[in-house]
This record gives structure tokens, C-alpha cells and sequence, in this order.
């Protein structure tokens, strides 16, 4: 995609307002159903249930880390059940909805209040809006070059297909909510929400110690953790990179309806998978109205692509796909929209440093100046 044409739809899109665009979802959408939510809540629990299980009664190590694996995909299809629960998209009863969703959480050692807190009000509130959402915000090839040799090394490694687990470690679990500090009205709230998930961490831990050792607790504690955030760190960074999704640091820039239509993407899978992972690739949609349950989600998409379809993007998922998005998007130049690797990031400052110091130095000819 142009420069150009990313110029032109961004100027149309800032011109509509998001409820504009929600209007092109049929209303059938929006409507919940309590079995098909507590059914999938049910396939979940049980996936993993029976993996731990597994993992605890089987003898043998390498059916163990195995399970360990299905566990942790378990692990992540719940945390995706648990953010529509958030959101408000499957239940009417919110105590419902924070019971149910804290629970399936608890795997993943994540707080869903303190999570909710933070992915509610921050990232959709201002999706690719880098001066405030931290959400795989791409540094600028000046911001990188002035990073100490281990702030590179971690840079990088967030940024690479096989690694990416690190970025939600380090920039989501880590300091939004380990540690965190609410304001005065969320604090006792917020610290149950810790409290609780400590509390499962150890007595899980100790249990999975003692049913089947240290590899017990490899397998069934440490490996789904690590599974789960590559995941998460996955799917987020696919929801919103690309080389055709642009970062805004200015909000004069930037709109609602660009940053949840234009910078959200639809990665489109077989269809078992978008079953397993509960349509949460199908993001666009999301953005727009996150009140939309997750088993609707590609019928939304239907109404939006056939109203806006030339502002959406859309990729077919694959991990040569994957895999050039990651080589394609390490570093941003948030004044031309421009995505780099390291290597053209490098050659880009090069170039600006040779023109300032062209513009600071010009050569003088009898007659004339030369810059």
C-alpha cells in the first residue's frame, strides 16, 4: 500500500465516527447466548483439566512436557474466553462474568481485574496510539540506536517470531500487574485480585510438586505459563503490526475509527483453529464493538467488510506470513509511517545524518554555496 493511499483513507476514516461504523453490524451480532459461552467454558476447562491430570499420573516425561503444551493451549483458549467475559460480550451478569473469567485467568497467573483495567480502558481506548497505548509500540530508529547493548538484545528478541513471549512478560504481565499500583479506589480490589492468584500459584505449585515432582512442576505450572504468553504475544502483535498498519504518536493524527477499523487486522486461519482460539485473529470486528461475543465475530466481519472493506486488513495466516510481518516491522518513523527493519532502520539514520551535517557544513564555491 501507497503512502498516497494510506494518506487518503486515513483522512476519510477520521472523518466517521465509530458508531458510524458499528451501525453496519446487524444487530444478531450483539445477541448472547449463555449455553454456547458456558459450553466452550466447559470444553476449555476440560481440555486442560485433562492435561494436567495427565501430566501428574503419567510416568513418563516426555508424554509430560507433551501435555504440557496442550495444557498451555488450553491455558490461552481460556484467557481469550475470559477477555470477552471483560468486555461485557457474554453475559448480562457482570458478578457472573468476573467469577467465571477470574477463574479461567488463574492458569495464566493473570489478574483479571487489574488485566481488565488496563486492556479496557488503555488499548482499546487508544489502539496504536503509541503516546499512549504500550501495546507493541515499535521504537523509532533514533529511540533504538540510543538503547544500551542489553536494552537492544531484549528489543529484538521481543521482536522475533520464536521470542516474542517476552514482550507480554516484560511489557504487559510483568509491570501492569505484578506490579502495578492502583490509586486509592481500586487498591483493595486490585490487591484481592494478586492475592488470589498468589495463592493459586503456590498451592498449585505445591500440588503439582507433589504429584509428580519436579517435572510435575515443569510441566504442569512453568511450560503452560510460557506457552500461554507466546500466544497472547503472538496474537497481539498480529492484531495490530503489519506493513500496511500505521502508529500514531501525535492524537491529532489519530481517531477511534482508525484505530479500530484501519489498525486492527483479520488474520484468517482454518476454521477448526478460529474455533479453538474463539475468533480472536478475527479482530477487527472486535475493535469496533468489543461487546460483540466472540461466536459472532465473523459474521460481523461480513457486514463491516461489505461496508468498509478497502480500510480493512486482512492476511491468511502462515508462518512464512508470520514471518516476514516480524522481519518487515522492527523499527517505526512515525512521521512518514514507515516501517523498517534494523538494517534499512541503520541505512535511514545514516541518511539523516549525512543531510544535517550537508545542511550544517555547506561547500563554498567562489559564486555560489552548495549544501
Amino acid at each position: 500500500m501507497t503512502r498516497n493511499t494510506t494518506s487518503e483513507n486515513l483522512d476519510v476514516l477520521k472523518t466517521l465516527k465509530i458508531q458510524t461504523i458499528r451501525q453496519s453490524i446487524r444487530p444478531e451480532c450483539y445477541q448472547r447466548s449463555t449455553p454456547k459461552a458456558l459450553f466452550t467454558y466447559a470444553f476449555d476447562g476440560l481440555l486442560y483439566l485433562a492435561a494436567i491430570a495427565g501430566i501428574w499420573l503419567i510416568p513418563y516425561w516426555w508424554a509430560q512436557l507433551l501435555l504440557g503444551l496442550v495444557a498451555g493451549s488450553a491455558v490461552a483458549f481460556m484467557f481469550v474466553w475470559a477477555h470477552d467475559a471483560a468486555h461485557g460480550a457474554l453475559f448480562e451478569n457482570r458478578h457472573l462474568a468476573e467469577v467465571l473469567g477470574t477463574l479461567f485467568m488463574l492458569p495464566s497467573f493473570n489478574m483479571y481485574r487489574l488485566w481488565a483495567f488496563g486492556h479496557n480502558r488503555v488499548h482499546h481506548g487508544f489502539t496504536s496510539l503509541s503516546a499512549v497505548d504500550w501495546i507493541w509500540r515499535p521504537l523509532t530508529p533514533q529511540e533504538y540506536g540510543q538503547k544500551n547493548a542489553w536494552q537492544k538484545m531484549i528489543y529484538r528478541l521481543e521482536r522475533s517470531p520464536y521470542t516474542c513471549a517476552l514482550h507480554y512478560l516484560l511489557r504487559v504481565w510483568w509491570p501492569g500487574m505484578i506490579r502495578f499500583k492502583a490509586d486509592q479506589k481500586n487498591r483493595r480490589a486490585f490487591t484481592l485480585s494478586k492475592l488470589l492468584t498468589l495463592l493459586f500459584f503456590i498451592l498449585f505449585s505445591c500440588l503439582s510438586w507433589w504429584m509428580a515432582g519436579p517435572m510435575g512442576f515443569i510441566a504442569a505450572v512453568l511450560l503452560p505459563f510460557l506457552v500461554f504468553n507466546y500466544y497472547i504475544a503472538l496474537f497481539v502483535f498480529l492484531h495490530h503490526t503489519h506493513p500496511d498498519i500505521p502508529f500514531f504518536m501525535e492524537k491529532e493524527e489519530w481517531s477511534q475509527s482508525i484505530g479500530q477499523l484501519y489498525c486492527s487486522s483479520v488474520v484468517r486461519c482454518s476454521k477448526i483453529s478460529e474455533k479453538l482460539i474463539h475468533n480472536i485473529l478475527i479482530h477487527a470486528p472486535h475493535h469496533v464493538d468489543p461487546r460483540i461475543p466472540y461466536y459472532h465475530l465473523e459474521a460481523a466481519y461480513a457486514d463491516l467488510r461489505a461496508a468498509y472493506g478497502q480500510y480493512i486488513h486482512e492476511i491468511r495466516f502462515s508462518f512464512k506470513e508470520v514471518r516476514h510481518i516480524f522481519r518487515s516491522c522492527k523499527l517505526y518513523d512515525y512521521e512518514s509511517r514507515q516501517w523498517m527493519s534494523f538494517r534499512s532502520g541503520r541505512s535511514w539514520i545514516e541518511q539523516k545524518a549525512s543531510a544535517l551535517s550537508a545542511a550544517a557544513n555547506p561547500t563554498v564555491y567562489p559564486g555560489k554555496t552548495v549544501h
